[in-house]
């Protein structure tokens, strides 16, 4: 079991629990005898080794969303029509 330490005492001995942490060791901190926080080493987080991977991991946690369609070719999108005076009307509509 994680040896505890009043809010108070791990104020005062911050530096030194964390040094510990390092080296492995967790804590518990208390507020009235109760146990409100855990004080441990960060677990490392594996690396995705390729990007497929990456994309995969990010689209199970729902952080990324795949496009709904993928333009096999540049051309499935006509250029619209030209028209004289596009870029009056865009500066025009800019201020």
């Amino acid at each position: 079991m994680a040896e505890e330490y009043s809010i108070y005492d791990a104020k005062a001995k911050l530096s030194a629990l964390v040094r510990q942490v390092r080296e492995g060791r967790s804590f518990v901190i208390t507020v009235h005898g109760q146990p409100v926080a855990e004080l441990r080493p960060i677990e490392p987080k594996p690396k995705a080794t390729t990007l497929a991977a990456r994309v995969a991991e990010l689209r199970a946690k729902g952080l990324i969303t795949p496009a709904r369609t993928t333009p096999d070719d540049p051309r499935a999108f006509p250029i619209g029509e030209y028209r004289e005076g596009a870029l009056q009307r865009f500066l025009d509509d800019r201020d």
